[in-house]
């Protein structure tokens, strides 16, 4: 039996996986043995509606699980809830964002290294069909000649859960799931309904729109190259919550990452170059991420 806990359940990402985890036709050899929040009716609700346990404590499971899942809605909790299982060892699912600080993702990259923890995650939106259908094409050379992208998402910069950091990290994660890691540079432009960025790559720039949440379903991914112009519409689908599961049991099982540590919290170093570009209202480097 694969024994998991979930930390952080503020949000609907826990209830999706501990629904498909109790379809014993799907997975009856894998059990979520405890929840925990620090919203502790948040907890006591996915208690009364999957009979899972609530933890007291989000270190209480140290030693008893294969593999964590650290879906937490403030970014600030990530590292702090994944901190005491470093030692053991096991895969680890951390939602978006990664981390608020970059001094955070840094920690947490270096522990899992030196422990040989394993790491999975980030934005749900960067695994949604279109956009690896998208990002497939752009890996297999099938846009010979790429002249820029422009990606959009919703936001939220007032909130309880980190503010500008909360939603920001899905259209970073398919951003770069379609136009890769290698980043330099960005501008932003934040506003409090909108914030437009720009993403320099090597040979061309990736345009960002932040929009409302009032927008029906504003997430967009175009490729501009010398082939045409392709548009697609990630969207949620039934197996997405599947999709992230299947692949933290892939590393529980002993398969390699997909991402390298520094992809893993590249995110992080992004999202906080657009704070200081707004701040400055300068273009703003990428930190280098050293591990």
């Amino acid at each position: 039996m694969t024994k998991l806990v979930i930390l952080g359940c503020e949000n609907s990402h826990a209830n999706g996986f501990l629904k498909i985890i109790s379809n014993k036709e799907l997975y009856p050899d894998v059990e979520v043995i405890g929840v925990y929040s620090d919203d502790t009716a948040a907890a006591e609700k996915l208690n009364e509606a999957f009979g899972v346990p609530v933890l007291s404590s989000y270190d209480e499971a140290v030693g008893k699980v294969d593999g964590i899942i650290v879906t937490a809605r403030h970014g600030d909790n990530h590292l702090k809830y994944a901190k005491p299982y470093m030692a053991s060892g096991i895969p680890m699912f951390i939602d978006k964002p990664i981390t608020c600080s970059e001094e955070d993702a840094l920690e947490l990259a270096r522990l899992a290294k030196a422990n040989g923890v394993k790491l999975c995650g980030g934005s749900i939106c960067a695994i949604y069909p279109e956009t690896v259908e998208l990002a497939d094409r752009v890996k297999s050379n099938n846009f010979t000649h790429m002249c820029a992208g422009h990606v959009s998402a919703p936001f939220d910069p007032v909130n309880d859960y980190g503010n500008f950091y909360f939603y920001t990290q899905h259209l970073v994660d398919m951003m770069t799931a379609v136009f890769g890691f290698d980043v330099r540079e960005v501008t932003a432009d934040i506003r409090d309904t909108t914030a437009s960025v720009i993403v320099r790559y090597d040979g061309f720039n990736v345009t960002g729109t932040y929009t409302s949440h009032q927008i029906p379903h504003p997430y967009r991914i175009t490729v501009y190259a010398h082939e045409g112009i392709v548009t697609v519409t990630p969207a949620p689908n039934t197996n997405s919550y599947v999709d992230e599961l299947e692949e933290l049991l892939r590393l529980i099982r002993g398969e390699e990452m997909e991402k390298s540590y520094e992809e893993f919290i590249l995110p992080s170093f992004i999202i906080n170059a657009m704070l200081r570009s707004n701040e400055s209202g300068k273009r703003e480097r990428i930190n280098e991420i050293k591990l």
